[in-house]
């Protein structure tokens, strides 16, 4: 009897049972199962769930309800698809458990069944509205079922109240922000016991409590959309959104959006300061240059001035560009202890910076800065331990008479800056109107110096050196020429600077390689040309790539070459630099050191590499006959270079006098005006062809 009524009971039951056999494949369903499938439940016998299911192909689906099946675990609410044969696809839920005989051995499964469709398709739905919920705040109101399960999952606090100001609904994320306890988040509380409690809490904004509540009740009490910001006394902000509702009260969204404003002030900040030094950068220094020119009308009126590290760049290639960024560390804070709270210090980039000193336009006031920074400035730095000193330049220009915009004063401080350094550095100069004359004729000599290397302006003179022993020139040095098609013949002094800040130095350079060693070649066969090398073509790769290549397309033999430096090559202090002159000696090619004694360190150069020669600065050579100390340096490196085994040459030589000196003292070259300035190709030819005779002749 008691079997009878459980088989009833399976029929009559809207979910159905099942059993399954040691196979794990269907032994027996219910009727109601045709009522979820829309088949007989006798077509479905004989196969396993997957087999009957949507998804079969599905593995990774399976896999978990097929490892308990294996196991012979018993398992709940496993939900899987089922396809009608109508094409409509029904969702199952199944729970079952495994059956053993009284010896234990595995006979299968039995479970129940149930189709879950409605359920899942509820649930999605309900899914879908919430989302709705969130992007449509408007329509919380119409949708308080939803409402109550959404709010407690979005990262935003809700309140609504009605139009007596009290609670209706608000979720934890507003409690949690504002400190409430359960008892204040309960329907029907005052919006005024809430405040009360925030005040008491210190969870309100601005200084006055009793105006912050004000303020709240009149924006719920407002019949239009509006936003306010709240900086709590804690720090924490929050944007507050308020809206009426169409059925009456109102609703607020409160987020905390404390790190959005945080990270929007980090970067506003990256986007106006110097990430290297903190210190303000140009855009920051034009919107303070806007500022003081609104402000000149009324009296007032304010200095900018510009400065640049005198040798950075060889204290960044000889140390390392961390040292670099160190130094202008230490830069800034010198700086920063130089000027006023109401003075502005700003880096624009690389080595450069500006300072904004406001007040009354008077010189001296910025002169004294310019003073102090520059006396401050020049004390040696300690860098990674070691001693580093650098020195600065100032460019000042005066608003508003250097200009009534940020960009001409700026433009107008850097031009008195290129004053400042080409006056000897170290110092400071004003911005003069003539100043900017001279940039734009600067600017007009670099188009012009692109296009005459293309164009074949330049051409190389020869000046003769010659031995004192023999009195017989010994060889040449090259000197380059620019043949200036409106200006006439400029000397290096006039260009050769500008090639070098440019680059054009470069390639100039293995011109005046390649031509000197071609016109050398077809002169006489014991003669030997010296050409002078920047220090910029040593930090460009491939010098002596060049000089091979020089020699080789003129097939002129090394021995004939000369090359020669000064000191600031070696002030790079490189290895690849040091490595290219010993590969260059190697190529049998000669290395001299010119403008010797000029330099703080130039004997210490002399331990570092074997030059050839050394060549005495021609300023020596023209205080001979008036300072002592000049005869006395001369006859030093005389005597260094014959203990050395260096040739000795003494530039600049242009009276008999000062011949009959350097002969003296042991020099071994000389070259000068005394025998013949610097000349034309064709001319030296002649020259060397009249030394030749006169030899012969003798």
């Amino acid at each position: 009897m008691a079997g009878r009524l459980l088989e009833d009971f399976a029929e009559l039951a809207s979910d159905w049972f099942w059993e399954m056999d040691e196979t794990y494949r269907f032994s027996y369903f219910s009727g109601s199962l045709e009522q979820a499938t829309g088949v007989s439940p006798q077509q479905e016998i004989g196969k396993s769930r997957v087999e009957i299911s949507a998804n079969a192909e599905i593995e990774a689906f399976w896999q978990p309800h097929v490892d308990d099946l294996l196991n012979r675990r018993t398992f709940r609410n496993f939900v899987y698809p089922y396809k009608r044969k109508d094409g409509q696809v029904r969702w199952f839920s199944t729970s079952g458990q495994p059956v053993f005989d009284d010896a234990g051995a595995f006979k299968g499964y039995r479970g129940v069944g149930s189709d879950i469709t409605a359920e899942r398709n509820a649930r999605d739905q309900l899914s879908e509205a919430l989302e709705a919920l969130r992007a449509t705040n408007a329509r919380l109101a119409e949708q308080n079922r939803l409402f109550e399960t959404a709010i407690d999952n979005i990262s935003q606090g809700i309140c609504m109240f009605d139009d007596d100001r009290r609670l209706i609904v608000c979720n934890r994320r507003y409690a949690e922000m504002y400190g409430l306890p359960e008892a204040l988040m309960r329907p029907g509380t005052p919006l005024e016991t809430i405040l009360d409690h925030r005040i008491a809490t210190g969870r309100y904004a601005g200084a006055d409590p009793t105006e912050f509540a004000r303020n709240r009740l009149k924006m719920v009490e407002a019949d239009t959309r509006s936003q306010m910001l709240d900086e709590l006394r804690d720090g924490s902000i929050y944007l507050i959104a308020h809206a009426r509702m169409p059925g009456g009260g109102s609703v607020a969204i409160h987020e905390d959006i404390t790190e959005r404003k945080r990270a929007e002030a980090k970067i506003a900040h990256m986007a106006r300061h110097d990430a290297l030094t903190g210190l303000p950068n140009r855009l920051f220094l034009r919107d303070k240059m806007e500022e003081g020119l609104a402000r000149v009308r009324d009296g007032d009126g304010f200095a900018v001035l510009c400065l640049d590290l005198d040798n950075f760049k060889t204290v960044n290639d000889s140390l390392g560009h961390p040292a670099g960024d160190a130094l202008l560390q230490a830069v800034t804070r010198r700086l920063q202890v130089c000027v006023r709270e109401t003075d502005t210090v700003a880096r624009l980039g690389g080595d450069e910076f500006a300072i904004l000193q406001p007040g009354p336009s008077a010189p001296e006031r910025a002169a004294t800065l310019a003073r102090r920074i520059i006396e401050v400035l020049s004390a040696a730095f300690t860098i990674e331990g070691q001693q580093v000193v650098v020195g600065t330049s100032i460019g000042i220009a005066l608003a508003p008479q250097d200009g009534a915009e940020p960009d001409l004063l700026l433009k107008n401080a850097d031009l008195a800056l290129y004053r400042a350094k080409d006056d000897g550095r170290r110092t400071y100069r004003f911005f003069e109107p003539e100043m900017d004359v001279h940039q734009q004729s600067r600017r007009a000599l670099e188009i012009d110096l692109r296009q005459a290397l293309v164009t074949g302006e330049f051409e190389l003179f020869y000046q003769p050196i010659v031995g004192l022993s023999s009195g017989q020139i010994v060889g040449l040095e090259a000197l380059l020429r620019w043949c200036h098609p409106e200006r006439g013949l400029l000397s290096p002094g006039e260009f050769v600077p500008m090639c070098e800040e440019t680059g054009l130095i470069v390639p100039l350079g293995d011109w005046v390689l390649r031509t000197a060693c071609c016109e050398v070649a077809r002169m006489s066969d014991d003669i030997s040309v010296a050409v002078n090398l920047s220090p910029v073509q040593f930090k460009a790769p491939g010098i002596v790539s060049s000089v091979m290549q020089a020699l080789s397309q003129a097939r002129l033999d090394p021995g004939r070459l000369e090359v020669e430096i000064t000191e600031s090559v070696l002030l790079l202090e490189s290895e690849d630099t040091l490595a290219a002159l010993h590969r260059l000696r190697d190529l049998g090619v000669r290395i001299s050191m010119d403008d010797f004694g000029t330099g703080y360190s130039s004997l210490s150069y002399l331990r570092r590499f074997p030059f050839d020669r050394i060549k005495i600065d021609r300023s020596f050579i023209a205080d001979l006959e008036t300072k002592d100390d000049c005869r006395a340096i001369i006859r030093a490196v005389a005597s260094l270079g014959s203990d050395l085994g260096i040739d000795t040459t003494a530039e600049g030589v242009e009276t008999e006098s000062q011949l009959k000196t350097l002969r003296a003292e042991g020099l071994t070259e000389v070259q000068g005006y005394l025998f013949s300035p610097p000349v034309p190709r064709d001319e030296i030819v002649e020259v060397l062809a009249r030394a030749k005779a006169a030899v012969s002749a003798a």
